[in-house]
């Protein structure tokens, strides 16, 4: 299985959008101190995801939904 993840950061007000195989391990490495994007804040919550049987539609349908570049229609997902 493997999954698509949208994230929410509250102090940066901003979402991070990845796919993973190991959702709970992800989400930790995301919280941990490390250098990236997601590094210099500790609070990201999962917000929504999506489950795929095979890792290339897992990162076919991240980057639809990097493409569309818009907080509507992301929020659109989960609202």
């Amino acid at each position: 299985m493997f999954f698509v993840y949208i994230l929410f950061s509250s102090s940066l007000n901003k979402y991070y959008i990845g796919s993973t195989s190991n959702l709970e391990e992800r989400l930790r490495k995301h919280n941990s101190n490390h250098k990236g994007f997601t590094g210099a804040n500790s609070d990201w919550v999962l917000r929504y995801s999506e489950t795929f049987e095979t890792k290339i539609q897992a990162l076919k349908r991240e980057k639809q939904i990097k493409n569309w570049k818009s907080r509507i229609m992301i929020e659109k997902l989960f609202n």
